[in-house]
């Protein structure tokens, strides 16, 4: 994958594939883009795809200055503008949920549609206390324990499926690697804590969908819900049923491209 320094200091990798208007990909927390699992060639049968790592997981170097969602948005745009694309849409998935609504409030003009999945605008008691819970084993340095503590994101369905642990298998190299990435992890874990937009959603005038599964233990639906109602014109789309999890990209990526993709036909950039 190709490289690129940036304005806020950093060198980031990214990803290109696919033809047409460009559509952003922000990571959710202590993931590499691998974890967009098929969502991103799915995407770029209509779409020219940037998938990025934010910094200091993946292949993206850590820089200095302290990691906040607001410190995440700068390093989106400086990517965009590095890669001389004016205006996106952007995607963002939890974590990366959060560094668009930033992005979308501090520069609106690269923003030409915002897809905002599993998202929040400011913890709760219930989310606060399940992020606390994921955050724990990077602190300790416990891989295991941060692995089986992952399995929350997914539905119970998937984590009762006899092949649970093959279908994993794959997706471990997109989580950290090395004692320096899962200290970035934690200052992740740190950020969305902290993450407190719902005051200001309401200055958000990028044409905005939010998608959520009523399974999300992470970001429950109430939160997202929160978000969509305090975002002029925001479209709110609840997806139920089986494997309507946190990971509800890697386990039901039709339903999910389609409904990413009929909205982003409706914009443009």
């Amino acid at each position: 994958m190709p490289k690129i320094d940036v304005r806020t200091g950093v060198t980031l990798n990214y990803e290109i594939s696919g033809e047409g208007e460009p559509l952003l990909l922000i990571m959710g927390t202590s993931g590499a883009i691998a974890l967009w699992g098929e969502v991103t060639a799915r995407l770029a049968q209509t779409h020219q795809v940037i998938a990025m790592d934010n910094r200091g997981l993946g292949g993206s170097d850590r820089g200095a200055g302290p990691i906040t969602v607001a410190s995440m948005a700068e390093d989106a745009s400086a990517l965009l503008e590095a890669l001389q694309v004016p205006r996106a849409h952007v995607l963002g998935w939890s974590l990366g949920s959060a560094v668009v609504q930033e992005l979308a409030l501090a520069h609106p003009d690269q923003v030409a549609s915002a897809v905002m999945f599993a998202t929040w605008g400011r913890c709760d008691g219930f989310q606060r206390s399940v992020l606390s819970a994921f955050r724990l084993p990077y602190v300790l340095r416990d891989m295991d324990s941060a692995l089986a503590v992952s399995g929350l994101a997914f539905s119970p369905q998937l984590l009762d499926h006899p092949d649970f642990s093959s279908m994993l298998e794959p997706m471990l190299p997109a989580f950290p690697q090395n004692e320096a990435q899962m200290q970035v992890t934690v200052e992740q874990w740190d950020a969305d804590l902290a993450h407190d937009t719902i005051d200001r959603l309401g200055a958000i005038t990028a044409p905005t969908l939010v998608v959520v599964g009523e399974q999300d233990l992470l970001t429950p639906p109430w939160q997202a819900k929160k978000v969509a109602d305090a975002i002029p014109g925001a479209r709110y789309e609840l997806v139920t049923g089986p494997g309507s999890s946190h990971g509800m990209h890697i386990e039901r990526p039709d339903d999910f491209t389609k409904l990413v993709t009929g909205f982003l036909g409706e914009q443009r950039v």
